[in-house]
């Protein structure tokens, strides 16, 4: 897929002040980072940015922030474990202004090559609000280029991601975007745009209404689509089915009748459970033990719930994936944080862990299972971002991607 946008390696930060976005949103408990993935994926930009002769200033948001700044939210454990992998110091700047004077006074005394990080973003108050203007416009005063590596946010029009980006062009800087949006665009664009088939996608988690327009565009582009989770039930229930109390909804059943017919209509395949693991009630905590059985996917007791897809669905789907050649994957197959119901999301895993296909797995749960069962290592390629990563697939366009200046070349591809 032709990106067409400025990236890391088309600006020259010899010297240059340049505000990095990432996606520094990592899980954090008791103030210890318990997975670093989005970090890593952050180092190919930093480490260019700092042998360019760049002076480096990386912000972030992390968390909601829901009931204002908080230590708990704090980005210092992300400047650590920065220092740590890049084997310089990261300072960081603890302001919850953000863009105060201890951030103003610290980039004006950095050196070429030296790294700052400033505190949580979401710490302003401004940055998910559309008055957020005054905000992007001291995040744009501290320096001289902007590069966008946060897929994960990418498809949130906020301060630190688009309306930076006005103000830096507006006194002559430029907009890049960074080498990890780079290799998300090309595996995602690839996949969705000039895929190599047959292409199998595989849609699963909790709701239809999350991903109304993934199913219809996918449909539209895949040879196969498989559906698991929760939202198979409304599927299941819209052809028919006893669903008894699995989660349903019951606005939706048009709609799933509708892109039924579309896949027939188009000569796709379209996949459903054909049996299911129940139990009496979801398991609380989630990861109870918990009796189960195993029953069609049409004959579901009227008192229990569907919570996995069962033995011969995931034979059917992985039987689905062997002959792909491109595969997609956003959303697990059941409640796979309980070791009893994860059976479906492990089953089809390893069968993308063992086909010779592309295999892009689309953020979010399906990325935390992925990683969670150990197959990480397997994959061709794991999204940093959920939200934005179904977005894409939807067919949207990202602001944080398209806020990034064009390259004049429109022959040139990422």
């Amino acid at each position: 897929m032709a990106l067409n946008k400025k990236t890391v390696d088309d600006i020259n930060a010899k010297g240059k002040r340049v505000l990095v976005r990432c996606d520094f949103n990592v899980p954090l408990k008791d103030g210890v980072i318990t997975d670093e993935t989005r970090i890593v994926a952050a180092l190919p930009t930093i480490k260019k940015l700092i042998a360019d002769g760049g002076k480096v200033i990386l912000c972030s948001h992390l968390g909601k922030v829901k009931n204002g700044p908080n230590e708990g939210e704090s980005l210092a454990p992300v400047a650590a474990r920065l220092s740590e992998k890049l084997g310089k110091e990261v300072k960081f700047i603890s302001d919850y202004n953000v863009t105060g004077e201890a951030a103003t006074k610290a980039v004006a005394e950095m050196q070429e090559g030296d790294v700052i990080l400033l505190q949580n973003t979401r710490f302003r108050g401004a940055e998910e609000t559309k008055n957020g203007e005054e905000f992007s416009k001291e995040l744009a005063d501290l320096a001289d280029l902007y590069v966008c590596d946060a897929f994960g946010s990418s498809h949130r029009a906020h301060a630190s991601v688009e309306g930076v980006t006005k103000f830096i062009k507006a006194k002559g800087g430029e907009n890049a975007v960074g080498y990890l949006m780079q290799k998300e665009i090309n595996f995602l664009g690839n996949a969705v745009e000039n895929p190599v088939r047959p292409f199998v996608a595989i849609l699963g988690g909790a709701k239809v209404a999350d991903k109304l327009n993934v199913i219809s565009n996918l449909l539209e582009k895949c040879d196969t689509l498989i559906i698991g989770g929760g939202m198979a039930y409304t599927f299941l229930k819209a052809q028919g089915c006893e669903v008894g109390t699995s989660l349903i909804d019951d606005t939706k059943l048009d709609y799933c009748k509708e892109m039924i017919d579309k896949a027939a209509k188009l000569g796709k395949k379209l996949l459903l459970p054909v049996d299911t693991t129940i139990a009496a009630e979801f398991p609380s905590p989630i990861d109870a033990e918990i009796a189960i059985e195993v029953v069609p996917s049409n004959a579901i007791p009227v008192d229990k719930m569907g919570l996995d897809i069962g033995p011969k669905t995931a034979e059917l789907y992985a039987e689905a994936v062997k002959s792909a050649k491109t595969v997609v994957w956003n959303g697990p197959m059941g409640v796979f944080e309980n070791p009893i119901l994860a059976k479906g999301t492990i089953a089809v895993a390893k069968s993308l862990a063992e086909t010779d296909a592309t295999t892009i797995i689309g953020g979010g749960d399906s990325a935390a299972a992925v990683n969670s069962l150990g197959f990480g290592d397997k994959m061709s390629h794991i999204s940093t971002g959920g939200g934005a990563s179904l977005e894409f697939l939807e067919g949207k366009t990202l602001p944080g991607v398209a806020a990034a200046d064009d390259r004049h070349e429109s022959n040139e591809t990422c």
